[in-house]
């Protein structure tokens, strides 16, 4: 695991704090991603059609995007650490929730309450990775993150369907929502540290009228939507299209979904040890960050496009090169907004990159739904997440201009 450099201004909890973050990440995405584990079991048990279901899916994200607004604001406004308190504590108590609860009006409920308390995660993350990690060593910050947003699907799809096979998925809901809360032990004494150590700040960002008026601000956003199509379409997705499409049994699909995810959180780790490294040596944040997204996207839209083709070989092979890819894109998303944001804007800015990127969110798994009852197939739902994420190159090279600090005097004038 690569180490974080201390700044000297910061105090000596850095490491811990970025590791802790990469950790809530994680727990973030087991506890968001169990629905699509379950599909399989919760389809059959409430008779569920495909609409329906993806729907379900898309849910979540029908408050967890506009809250991103909210949870920028609350980042650069309130205590961090108590923000990502709160939000884990509300988002656990829905999962434990989720498997208590039957019906779609219910499970629709939740799905809406765990999508608030999630909001917090990644611009209260990308604030405190802001405050106290260089610019250039972000790649290495970012990776647990990352690594978080990919070991955490890898580890729900994996363990989350195995125990669902052996215990049913009810059960999975409550012990992963439990051991969520365990979470809180560790960074509630970090943030009586932080209190300690730090004396509150008035809220210097930039208004919101600067960040809209950044044209890369809007380049990340859709360039953050194109690369979360494909991860949302196959996280709600996935474990549907091995199990019914491919005719993979509940184990086998647990054990190919949580290699995909696995080969991407290590990737996400590689990648940003390499764009350091590259930065270190010698190149610019703009080239070293933009090469990698642009790779990466290509890659991906090219390996959804094979996965539809040929036997069941092909596409796992397909599915287990995109899980590369994206590795490269998780990692330098986050790095890329928060280097042309600075300090003062991180909060905020991934606050509105995540809200234009998360949109992604509310339309794939919904689209994809529709398209297989539609087509009776998933060849038309691949080939749009296909072409969404070749699309999101153009957004990292022409729309971003400069992977570079915005130079927030000349915008706001102050």
């Amino acid at each position: 695991m690569a180490t974080i450099a201390i700044p000297a201004s910061a105090p000596p909890r850095t490491a811990i704090v970025v590791a802790l973050l990469g950790l809530l990440v994680f727990i973030n995405y087991v506890d968001r991603g169990n629905l699509a584990t379950a599909g399989p079991l919760i389809k059959t048990e409430i008779g569920l059609t495909n609409t329906q279901f993806g729907l379900l899916v898309s849910a979540f994200f029908w408050t967890y995007t506009p809250s991103q607004i909210a949870a920028g604001w609350m980042a650069q406004r309130f205590n961090t650490y108590s923000v990502l308190s709160w939000g884990l504590a509300i988002w656990a108590l829905a999962t434990i929730a989720t498997g208590l609860t039957s019906g779609f009006a219910a499970l629709l409920a939740l799905r809406l309450i765990l999508g608030v308390g999630e909001s917090v995660a990644f611009p209260c993350a990308s604030k405190l990775i802001g405050e106290q990690v260089p610019p250039q060593q972000l790649g290495h910050a970012n990776a647990h993150i990352a690594a978080g947003l990919s070991f955490g699907p890898a580890f729900g799809i994996f363990a989350g369907g195995l125990f669902m096979a052996a215990f049913g998925w009810r059960m999975s809901f409550v012990l992963f929502g439990t051991v969520s809360l365990l979470w809180l032990v560790p960074w509630l004494s970090v943030r009586r540290a932080a209190n300690r150590h730090a004396a509150p700040l008035p809220d210097r960002s930039p208004p919101w009228r600067a960040i809209l008026r950044c044209r890369s601000a809007w380049g990340a956003g859709f360039g953050h939507f194109s690369l979360n199509y494909s991860f949302y379409f196959l996280l709600a997705w996935l474990p549907l299209y091995l199990v019914k499409s491919r005719g993979f049994t509940l184990p086998q699909m647990a054990q190919i979904g949580g290699l995909v995810y696995l080969l991407q959180g290590v990737s996400a780790f590689a990648s940003g040890w390499v764009a350091d490294r590259w930065i270190a040596a010698g190149a610019t944040p703009n080239r070293a960050r933009k090469t990698m997204l642009v790779a990466g996207t290509i890659i991906t839209g090219a390996c959804l496009a094979v996965a539809t083709i040929g036997d069941a070989h092909i596409a796992i092979a397909a599915l287990l090169v995109s899980g590369l890819s994206g590795g490269m894109t998780a990692t330098n998303t986050f790095a890329a907004g928060q280097t042309c944001a600075g300090p003062e804007a991180a909060g905020k800015w991934i606050g509105f990159q995540n809200f234009v990127g998360n949109t992604a969110g509310i339309i794939a798994p919904a689209l994809t739904g529709f398209l297989v009852d539609y087509t009776g197939g998933y060849g038309a739902a691949f080939a749009v997440a296909a072409t969404v994420s070749v699309a999101g190159a153009l957004c990292w090279t022409i729309v971003v201009q400069r992977v570079e600090p915005v130079d927030w005097v000349s915008l706001t004038g102050r």
